[in-house]
């Protein structure tokens, strides 16, 4: 069952009126997102990040929620350049590069992609792992949630 508190808000907020109703009707939104449409979120909010912060963003994304778990699968990362240094047979140097450079650039925006996550989730990040395969160009990035998802009922 849901159920919906209102506030009651002073004659005069700092914020005006609009922005008061704006951030209620924000936070009744959240509170009834289905399973697709987070995962819709989550997908759509890392292309954009990938795009914004590596400057390319993959050609695909799909997000899967389970249990306590958000899994993301970007398809279509690898630019060109990189895409050549997988190629070179140099006993996988090239491939462990890609893979350092990536990993080390993704550590830096970690505060940033949880904030994605718990925004659109509504529950905090316990850890994150990743990996690349530079034969396919697929990155794999795993949220695990402080909590369980609720994804049978939303809102409850």
């Amino acid at each position: 069952m849901l159920v919906l508190h209102f506030l009651c808000f002073p004659a005069k907020v700092p914020w005006g009126k609009d922005d008061a109703f704006s951030f209620l009707l924000m936070d009744v939104e959240k509170l009834m997102k289905t399973k697709g449409q987070m995962e819709a979120e989550v997908s759509e909010a890392l292309i954009q990040f990938e795009s914004e912060f590596m400057g390319r963003g993959p050609e695909k994304a799909k997000t899967y929620l389970m249990d306590d778990i958000v899994m993301v699968r970007l398809m279509g990362i690898l630019t060109p350049a990189e895409k050549n240094l997988a190629k070179i047979a140099d006993g996988g140097h090239g491939r462990e590069l890609i893979k350092q450079v990536r990993n080390e650039l993704l550590e830096k925006a970690r505060p940033r992609l949880e904030a994605i996550v718990e925004d659109i989730t509504g529950e905090s990040i316990r850890s994150l792992h990743t990996d690349i395969s530079t034969s396919n160009g697929e990155r794999i990035i795993m949220f695990i949630l402080q909590n369980p998802l609720d994804l049978d009922h939303p809102g409850k």
